[in-house]
């Protein structure tokens, strides 16, 4: 059999699970479960022969985390980015797309960058087999077994096996989230979940597209032609992606395509969306207590920790979580996972910074994190990875004073250019041309205190850059 072109699809923000996922660190970047992304084991899961190296769609905030996770584990992938945001109607259309472009009937298997399947050698396998419909040109997906009636996710109705005997069957009805009670009546009459993981073959799957929406069509193949390649990433046409209507693939294709099938999924699949999930995959002791971090959990059950620098502690209360990161905690009962959402949104509109970003802002070079602030000052920890570089840049408002903690730094202030050791500072008065440079072998770790009338992180002008940023 031909091999299989993995696309995995990495654009989403993850807000279910906050505080420890935002827009700025969604978490498929995260290590939810395990010591690794989801987004990195849903790489690792490639690894069988029976794939090719693996095409991964996101929109342009994520290039950087995306190529920093696939180096950390050693893994190679075709990063394809979106300049904007159009749901997952879009995004397949241009897998297909590219697919095509290398043969009209390449197989495509389209991941979630943020599942989880414990099952990585069956997954592969049912891959396989639904390769095999999906080349006779039907679109299969990946049907899950319910253990409860779950409202957050569609529900499949299987119908007769599309050949004697076989583990494929036809997709009767595809339907959306339903409400509780109508959800136990689809375990009952056996549906199955949708996981959200489809294989389809290129041509196959361009031809319904453009039969139900010819407009997310149109506007999937001209921002393919429109494409330009940076920093070996290949960069959709933005003002042809944004005539895609924002429709996800569900609604878009497989509500109404008569070309629909399934195959039964047993392989411990899980989306991962809510705290409660993360609590089920997460090792319990004999109390059903799971703890991540620095936490204490006495006299309670069912209970589920998380906190990597502040010790936590739960004492006498049962089936809660207890999330603690550096700015925000939150204390939520397990039946309340699905408004954790609506809690982001609430935060949202009373414009708390919490809700999308972390203290920790992740840049291509490294990160920096607020210590503290006050009127007129601020200091942060900025850490740079060996080999870096930040821009060429000067600020109007601000002085900068940096005291190096670890490492060296190269630090370029307007013509003059000084080693910075440990234990040593440089000063950068307002309005001088600098640059930060980590020449070393190790992370360069550095205490940085802004001082002046305006601290805001857009009193910068760039004037070299090698990520490209404006």
């Amino acid at each position: 059999m031909q091999k299989i072109l993995p696309v995995i699809m990495c654009g989403g923000s993850g807000t279910r699970v906050w505080p420890e996922s935002r827009e700025t660190l969604p978490k498929q970047f995260i290590p939810l479960v395990g010591e690794r992304s989801t987004f990195q084991t849903t790489i690792a899961m490639l690894a069988d022969p029976a794939f090719e190296t693996p095409i991964v769609i996101s929109n342009k905030d994520y290039r950087f985390l995306i190529a920093d996770q696939l180096r950390q584990i050693g893994a190679e992938a075709d990063i394809v980015l979106e300049p904007s945001r159009r749901d997952s109607g879009p995004a397949v259309a241009v897998a297909a797309g590219l697919a095509a472009r290398r043969a009209p009937e390449t197989v495509v298997v389209v991941l979630a960058a943020d599942h989880v399947v414990r099952d990585r050698a069956g997954l592969a396998e049912l891959c396989k087999k639904a390769g095999e419909a999906a080349a006779e040109g039907f679109i299969v997906t990946l049907g899950v077994k319910p253990d409860h009636p779950a409202t957050g996710y569609g529900y499949l109705q299987p119908g007769a096996p599309i050949h004697p005997g076989g583990e494929v069957l036809k997709l009767d009805a595809f339907v959306e989230k339903p409400d509780r009670e109508t959800a136990q009546r689809y375990i009952d009459a056996g549906y199955y979940w949708n996981s959200g993981n489809f294989i389809f073959r290129a041509d196959v799957m361009q031809a319904e597209i453009a039969r139900f929406e010819p407009a997310i069509a149109e506007a999937a193949e001209a921002a393919i032609d429109g494409a330009s390649k940076d920093l070996g990433a290949c960069v959709l046409n933005a003002e042809a992606f944004a005539r895609a209507p924002k429709k996800s693939i569900d609604y878009a294709v497989m509500e109404k395509t008569d070309k629909a099938a399934l195959i039964p999924a047993d392989i411990g699949w899980s989306d991962v969306g809510t705290w409660r999930a993360v609590w089920e995959l997460s090792e319990r002791d004999e109390f059903g207590n799971s703890v991540r971090g620095q936490g204490v959990v006495m006299d309670a059950s069912n209970v589920h920790v998380r906190s990597e620098d502040t010790l936590t502690t739960v004492v006498g209360v049962n089936d809660v979580i207890v999330v603690t990161t550096q700015d925000a905690v939150l204390v939520l009962n397990h039946e309340h996972g699905d408004r954790v959402k609506q809690l982001v949104d609430q935060l949202k509109t009373q414009n708390r910074r919490e809700a999308g970003e972390h203290k920790r802002i992740f840049r291509p070079w490294g990160y920096y994190q607020a210590i503290d602030e006050g009127q007129r000052y601020q200091v942060k920890r900025i850490v740079v990875k060996p080999g870096e570089r930040l821009s060429l840049q000067k600020h109007f408002h601000r002085a900068e004073h940096w005291i190096v903690v670890r490492g060296t730094a190269e630090v370029g202030r307007d013509e003059e250019l000084h080693l910075v050791h440990e234990n040593e500072s440089i000063y950068l008065p307002i309005g001088c041309k600098h640059r930060l440079t980590n020449p070393g072998k190790i992370d360069l770790e550095l205490i940085e205190v802004q001082t002046g009338s305006y601290l805001g992180e857009d009193d910068i002008v760039r004037f070299e850059d090698v990520y490209n940023r404006g």
